[in-house]
């Protein structure tokens, strides 16, 4: 599996979570705050969409309003 790290504003980290989760290859989201605490992990299974997703966005977007800058660490299959 391959890793991917981005580093986001906190106003911009819903937007990219959206995204990534639109590319479908996504197995695992961790999201650290900028001294590199992990402050959530999000594991995504194959074919989740919709209803099943609105709690994890939620949560990002709560996430999102507390923090400047972040970094999102994702897991992908391959």
């Amino acid at each position: 599996m391959a890793e991917e790290t981005f580093k986001v504003k906190g106003e911009d980290l819903l937007k990219r979570v959206k995204k990534l989760i639109k590319e479908g290859n996504i197995r695992k989201i961790t999201i650290k705050d900028k001294s590199g605490k992990t402050l959530v992990v999000f594991p995504l299974t194959i074919g989740v969409v919709g209803a099943v997703l609105a709690p994890v966005l939620a949560a990002v977007g709560a996430i999102a309003a507390l923090l400047t800058e972040c970094t999102i660490s994702v897991e992908k299959s391959k």
